[in-house]
């Protein structure tokens, strides 16, 4: 089995809990409340967002994340 890299970006929210999103994939969130348990809700969620999707052929290529001061 080919494995995928996703990238996910991680946020903590007003209560603490730690909320994922994979931008490569449209409306692919989760949270938890630690780091490990969002990983693992990560990895179930993608898999439900590529049957979604229609599998890895249609995934965007993610370029990255930069960061700008204001």
């Amino acid at each position: 089995m080919n494995r995928h890299e996703f990238y996910v970006i991680i946020e903590r929210d007003e209560d603490g809990f730690y909320v994922g999103e994979v931008p490569q994939l449209r409306a692919c969130y989760s949270q938890g409340r630690t780091i490990d348990e969002l990983m693992a809700n990560m990895r179930e969620v993608i898999v439900l967002c590529l049957e979604e999707e229609g599998g890895l052929d249609s995934i965007p290529e993610f370029v990255g994340v930069q960061r700008i001061y204001i």
